[in-house]
């Protein structure tokens, strides 16, 4: 199905097989615009199904007005299936602020923006992405509602990559017990593709459960800086050298589209667990897997601690709260599993299902009528 900008919202992931009941075009999708202080923006919601849709928003310097589309049509999708499956009752929401966010962000553009995100009256949650930063998001607040993602000295979470690399360790181990018949992977080799905000607090869970652990990244800082902490840690100087290392488990934590038809029929390891967004280069891919023995842990399960880490802000933050709801990442991922078997089906394809599933029961809810 081709929508009126031209763009296809197939699901592609599961074969086109969607559930008729669930939208395949968004809600709504705004275009915000402010001359004086540079604002553009574009804030997709994909589907309020659960509740108000929650997702970052990304600060980049895009190509074009219709690859910025084109974005933030793909993540707020994504966003609606990882709320999903983490329990929330929050639909999928995102947003773009196209331009560069070293020359461009201002405190003007920032407040103009959060004035774009109070007028949809708390169908969208924004929060940090790529580009924006909690400090960001104080600023956005000074003008909006539905902000979260904020600065611990203003009641916030601050850096959600603490539960973001938790909910992937939680994954793994689930993936580990799927594949080994033990939840632990001490004495399993782990390679890790990128080792900067997530990653390096990976490596932090992996080594405390007695694995070995095999890293890289283009950024040479951040791998010294696990090296200094963690002289065991091995580096290797590439990706390409690391996929074909003897490893146990691959956990791609840098840029999306690691997996691809080059990099399957090299992969050593059996697990596919990793931190990073839309790991799958294309559809397909998630088959070439299944078809080589590999697990794969779908990236927006095992990565949604971030979210539910955020998502706690609307109740008024709790981190053990918050924790304790991303431990279920590890019995999410194994029902999932579970799910694959059951219905021959790559597991890629059962979290699409199963997130579908609870979009549409528990939307359908709506319809009985409330007084308010």
């Amino acid at each position: 199905m081709t929508d009126v900008f031209g763009l296809s919202h197939k699901d592609s992931s599961s074969g086109g097989d969607t559930n008729p009941a669930q939208p395949v075009r968004h809600e709504q999708v705004v275009f915000c615009s402010d001359e004086r202080s540079g604002l553009y923006a574009i804030i997709a919601i994909y589907s309020t199904a659960l509740g108000p849709g929650l997702g970052g928003t990304r600060f980049y310097p895009y190509p074009s007005e219709q690859a910025a589309l084109a974005d933030v049509l793909n993540l707020s999708r994504a966003m609606a299936y990882k709320n999903a499956l983490a329990g929330l009752d929050l639909g999928g929401a995102k947003a773009v602020i196209i331009g560069d966010p070293s020359a461009d962000k201002s405190e003007a553009l920032l407040r103009a923006y959060g004035r774009f995100v109070q007028s949809l009256g708390g169908r969208y949650y924004t929060a940090c992405d790529v580009g924006t930063y909690s400090e960001d998001m104080d600023v956005v607040a000074r003008e909006c509602s539905y902000v979260t993602g904020r600065t611990q000295e203003h009641g916030g979470a601050g850096d959600s990559s603490i539960l973001t690399a938790f909910g992937v360790f939680q994954g793994m181990r689930a993936a580990a017990d799927h594949v080994y018949g033990a939840s632990s992977l001490r004495g399993r080799r782990v390679g890790i593709e990128g080792v900067g905000k997530v990653g390096h607090r990976l490596v932090e869970h992996l080594l405390q459960d007695g694995a070995e652990v095999v890293i890289c990244d283009v950024n040479e800082r951040a791998v010294e800086q696990v090296r200094q902490r963690h002289p065991e840690v091995e580096v290797v100087p590439d990706a390409a050298t690391l996929v074909a290392s003897d490893i146990d488990v691959y956990a791609p934590c840098a840029l999306g589209g690691a997996l691809d038809d080059e990099t399957v029929p090299r992969l050593k390891a059996k697990i596919v667990c990793g931190g990073a967004n839309n790991q799958l280069a294309h559809p397909g891919v998630e088959k070439q897997l299944a078809e080589r023995g590999i697990l794969y842990a779908p990236d927006y399960v095992v990565n949604s601690g971030g979210v539910i880490q955020v998502a706690d802000e609307i109740e008024g933050f709790d981190m053990d709260r918050a924790r304790a709801r991303a431990a279920k990442i590890f019995d999410t991922t194994l029902k999932i599993f579970h799910s694959a078997e059951e219905e021959g089906v790559p597991p890629a394809v059962a979290a699409d299902r199963l997130a579908e599933r609870r979009m549409s029961e528990i939307g359908r809810l709506r319809g009985i009528w409330l007084r308010r």
